[in-house]
């Protein structure tokens, strides 16, 4: 028991505090979600295995831990198959008088299991019939639309080599490998095929949804790296991935959300500037100079700026030693956020007279205080560097006081930039700035099906099949992920 119990000591202390620092840090200081999660299984494998020491020894521990299993497990999916296994007693002859036993109930135990994934042949017959009167007659029903003319993937196989990629962060290699341990072998620049073929398919939805995202009032926006292969040089040069994000879930809008990624092979004001042609709100960003170009060049577009960038630079100079100022800033800051905290749900006319009422009065005060602050210290401080930064743009650090629908910062768009990062990190760099636009159009639809819900498999799948069947240009918003979540059937929709 004791194994066990210290084990099970030292997992919480250290969920407790992970979360803590993964719940409220920003997201610079708190560890990324994949270390989190590494961390935190590592320490339940090692309590799991002092279980598993004490049950080995202690009968009753173990029964008493497989009835608590059995109360906490909940059920499966209905949609997934059932797959009845009978196990009857060896005989029907009753063991104390011999007579003959019937029937009076049953114990059903459902247990998940697996099949590992397998390849199938989908084999497609098509009959030739002639006519015994007309020699030159044939006739043959016609060979169905394919995504891959002539080649061997149905479309949901080229669906599974897109999520693998794109939302499971595989490369191509590894793809290969682990199909070619099946038998099927599928060179690498085969795969590469069947994803650019599809990306170019694909593209008319990503730029209707893009389309569809800058009629909205409101986006966020943010920019990321994307390392791409320059063979004329011998190595890598830096493109960038901007996204561009909608949603209005915390304060109730009706509009599903979406992301939508462009790539630019650099980070010159001119990108945003011609991406967001015809776009005009409220644009929700960090403190990147290319969207207050944008802004500058375009009356209709404010700008609302992010508290999280603000509070960063306090943090790094209150964790590298005592800073009154940077810390007295942090908690002025955090309690904004204890507000936006508590109002997050709320229709937008409700959060904005909360706003006004409990945050404006904070943050009127934080303004004279940190020029107050900002004339007594060096102006060469890094003290002195963020107290400009947040200064310099304060009317858009205001903005959200005056409107309910404008987040408090740009964290909605920095989630969705993760999974880009993530598959930068296991791919490494994407091929040629094709590449990367492709990485662009398919990560653009896999990671809008993520906000809606949606097995992004199914829903590519469909949309693929659907294009290739002649699905028309002029009726694309039915192809929009969004859509495809409200004709989905439930059985599909509890797959996400």
């Amino acid at each position: 028991m004791l194994i066990a119990e210290r084990a099970e000591s030292d997992r919480l202390r250290l969920i407790i505090k992970e979360l803590q620092r993964h719940r409220f840090g920003r997201r610079a200081e708190s560890l990324p979600e994949d270390q989190l999660q590494l961390a935190l299984e590592e320490a339940e494998q090692v309590e799991a295995a002092g279980h598993a020491e004490t049950e080995a020894k202690e009968p009753a521990e173990r029964q008493k831990r497989a009835n608590k299993r059995r109360a906490n497990r909940g059920a499966l999916p209905a949609h997934l198959p059932r797959i009845d296994m009978v196990i009857d007693v060896e005989s029907m002859v009753c063991p104390c008088c011999s007579g003959t036993l019937h029937a009076i109930g049953e114990d059903v135990a459902e247990r998940l299991d697996i099949v590992p994934a397998q390849f199938r042949v989908l084999a497609v017959h098509r009959p030739k019939y002639g006519c015994r009167a007309c020699q030159d007659v044939v006739v043959q029903a016609p060979a169905p639309a394919r995504l891959i003319e002539g080649g061997l993937p149905t479309e949901a196989t080229v669906t599974q080599v897109l999520v693998s990629k794109y939302a499971d962060h595989l490369p191509l290699y590894r793809q290969a490998q682990i199909y070619a341990r099946q038998g099927v072998n599928l060179d690498r620049s085969t795969l590469a095929d069947w994803v650019g073929r599809a990306a170019f398919l694909l593209r008319p939805v990503q730029e209707r949804m893009f389309e569809k995202l800058k009629a909205s009032g409101k986006l966020f926006a943010d920019e990321t790296r994307a390392p791409v292969l320059d063979p004329g040089r011998g190595r890598t040069k830096t493109g960038q991935l901007f996204a561009y994000a909608r949603d209005d879930r915390p304060w109730g809008g009706a509009d599903p959300p979406g992301v939508v990624y462009l790539y630019a092979p650099d980070r010159k004001a001119d990108r945003p500037i011609a991406h967001l042609d015809g776009f005009a709100g409220v644009l929700q960003v960090d403190g990147y100079g290319g969207y207050t170009a944008l802004a500058k060049r375009k009356n209709a577009v404010q700008l609302a700026f992010c508290w999280a960038h603000v509070r960063r630079r306090f943090y790094e100079l209150a964790q590298a030693g005592p800073a009154p100022i940077a810390t007295e800033a942090l908690e002025r800051i955090a309690a904004l956020y204890k507000i936006e905290g508590e109002i997050r749900g709320r229709t937008a006319e409700e959060r904005r007279a909360i706003r006004q009422e409990l945050t404006r009065p904070l943050v009127e005060a934080l303004e004279p205080w940190l020029r107050e602050k900002l004339g007594l210290i060096s102006q060469k401080t890094k003290l002195a560097e963020g107290i400009r930064y947040a200064l310099s743009r304060w009317d858009g650090l205001r903005l959200f006081l005056d409107d309910g629908q404008v987040e408090i910062d740009n964290n909605t768009v920095e989630r969705a930039i993760r999974p880009i990062a993530l598959n930068r990190k296991n791919a490494l760099f994407a091929g040629s700035d094709g590449g990367a636009e492709h990485w662009a159009v398919i990560a653009s639809l896999i990671e809008t099906c993520k906000l809606n819900a949606i097995d992004p498999h199914a829903y590519l799948a469909s949309t693929i099949t659907r294009i290739v069947n002649g699905h028309p240009n002029s009726q694309l918003d039915d192809l929009l992920p969004w859509a495809y979540a409200t004709a989905a059937t439930p059985a599909l929709r509890d797959v996400a």
